[in-house]
């Protein structure tokens, strides 16, 4: 009996894991299958061209206070610190490159996503989880209109597509910030500040934070639609869908932001 409870214990720890590696690779598969489908449904007719726009209206252009300011203050504030950091080893001179780097590179499209994440995502999960548990989704079935064509198709395209554009003026407006904050306070000569940011600037470090832009923006979006979409339980479920949209959002974000500056930037 004594050697019976001394193997139970771990038996237990040894299916506990299973379990938890069994549910994990099951919600990778489930997600899967969405994206699967979605993307599928996507090259074929018909198209909504009016819910296309509409979601870039709602994605792009109405996130653009929350991006704005934020790599404003974000754009300052490192400016403000590099200086400081640097000023410790005589190297203030540095402040337009790194800020420069810093912000297109990663704080640009990290901020972007994370910012867009946190309003559009848990947005679309809480308008398709009620219209799931509203039984609005299935009235759209049972009316031959394919609820991934007309609900999921423009979210994950304008999330796509409008990302990029939102990353370019956070990336404009944190430079701007760090230019003024370095200009008021630091004793920087505005010219010589452009002129340095110009010359460390490289097409790479666009072309890479266009490119996080773009995944970045999909995540957003198939974040939202797939915990919106798979909803349940009232307006509970709702909630939880919610949640775990953006929560689950902002982890893949940063995941993949570290993949692609691994595989951009890692030689």
């Amino acid at each position: 009996m004594t050697l019976d409870r001394l193997l139970s214990a771990p038996v237990a720890f040894l299916i506990a894991i299973g379990s938890f590696v069994v549910a994990g690779l099951a919600a990778v598969g489930r997600l899967a299958k969405f994206m699967g489908t979605a993307l599928g449904r996507l090259a074929r007719p018909p198209y909504y061209p009016a819910r296309l726009f509409e979601q870039m209206l709602v994605i792009g252009y109405f996130s653009l206070p929350v991006v704005g300011l934020t790599a404003l203050f974000t754009g300052a504030a490192l400016a403000q610190q590099i200086f400081v950091g640097g000023s410790r080893f005589n190297a203030e001179s540095t402040v337009p490159a790194v800020t420069v780097i810093a912000i297109v590179r990663e704080l640009g499209p990290v901020l972007a996503g994370l910012m867009v994440a946190g309003r559009v995502s848990s947005a679309m999960a809480a308008e398709l989880g009620t219209m799931r548990v509203t039984e609005q989704i299935d009235a759209l079935t049972t009316l031959r209109t394919d609820p991934f064509q007309y609900l999921i198709g423009p979210r994950l395209i304008a999330a796509t597509v409008t990302l990029p554009f939102l990353v370019l003026v956070a990336n404009v407006i944190g430079v701007l910030g760090g230019y003024a904050i370095a200009t008021a306070r630091l004793g920087f000569n505005g010219a010589n500040y452009l002129a340095i940011t110009r010359r460390y600037l490289e097409w790479d470090d666009v072309a890479s934070s266009l490119v996080k832009a773009a995944v970045f923006g999909f995540v957003v979006a198939l974040m939202g639609c797939y915990h919106g979409f798979h909803s349940s339980g009232g307006a509970a479920g709702v909630g939880k869908a919610t949640t775990n949209a953006v929560v689950s959002a902002f982890i893949l974000i940063l995941l993949s932001n570290l993949i692609i500056t691994v595989i951009v930037f890692g030689s």
